[in-house]
């Protein structure tokens, strides 16, 4: 029996994490059984509806979250009111940033969710107590520092195609992660926002959307269901290495 299946029938783990797979890969994956069992005694697992706000921008932060299903959307507002989408999080990201009581963006469900609430003061005292668990939080953060330069390379020097085929990529490797060569998903945004995400127009947007899927690259359903049939050529169309 491997180490998932010995996870899954340990009797110390609390039950509602047994089957949870997002345990595994977010900041849980590191935790003992019993500490587990405590961060599991203050958690509370929800489903939220695509355009829920989670979280507002300038908003005290009462909890964390583990995204277990869905994607959850960044943004970041000016005075003036303008608004720009400058992230996008997936199973099992961790949402929130540990030791800070005031949120620096919205974060709101940009389909359908589910997500596990983790009161903040209980976190920030365990990652305080459990290396193990700081270490994890560091990683994640180092994670979505590099892929934030990424995506800065992204925004200022790709092409439009390049732009929209580099957000395809990033939907289908995150979506499904562990499928190398094929992809089939539903667009977690709209045009407009998609338009948003790159500072691209709406009508750019659906004209690269249309060439891609004339080449080949990908195939589009009601407008929303993309299949992606050889992830390799969509990566080469994005312009990465």
């Amino acid at each position: 029996m491997d180490t998932l299946q010995r996870n899954i029938h340990n009797s110390d783990i609390p039950v509602v994490c047994r089957a949870c797979e997002a345990r595994h890969g977010g900041i849980c994956g590191v935790l003992q059984p019993d500490q587990l069992a405590e961060l599991s005694r203050h958690s509370t697992r929800r489903k939220l509806g695509s355009g829920h706000e989670i979280l507002g921008q300038g908003e005290q932060v009462p909890y964390y979250a583990n995204i277990l299903k869905g994607v959850v959307k960044l943004s970041k507002m000016m005075s003036d009111g303008r608004q720009q989408i400058v992230g996008l999080q997936f199973a099992p990201d961790f949402l929130g940033r540990p030791f800070v009581s005031e949120s620096s963006m919205t974060a709101e469900a940009a389909t359908d969710v589910e997500i596990c609430l983790f009161p903040r003061r209980i976190v920030d005292r365990m990652a305080g107590d459990l290396p193990g668990m700081e270490r994890k939080l560091h990683s994640q953060s180092l994670k979505e520092l590099d892929e934030a330069r990424d995506w800065m390379l992204t925004l200022g020097r790709k092409s439009a195609q390049e732009k929209v085929a580099s957000f395809l990529y990033l939907i289908a490797t995150h979506i499904d992660p562990e499928n190398d060569d094929k992809s089939c998903f539903d667009l977690p945004l709209s045009r407009a926002d998609i338009a948003d995400f790159l500072g691209l127009t709406i009508e750019t947007v659906s004209r690269q959307m249309t060439k891609l899927r004339k080449d080949g690259i990908i195939q589009i359903e009601n407008n929303r269901h993309i299949t992606v049939g050889d992830l390799r050529a969509l990566n080469d169309a994005a312009g990465n290495d």
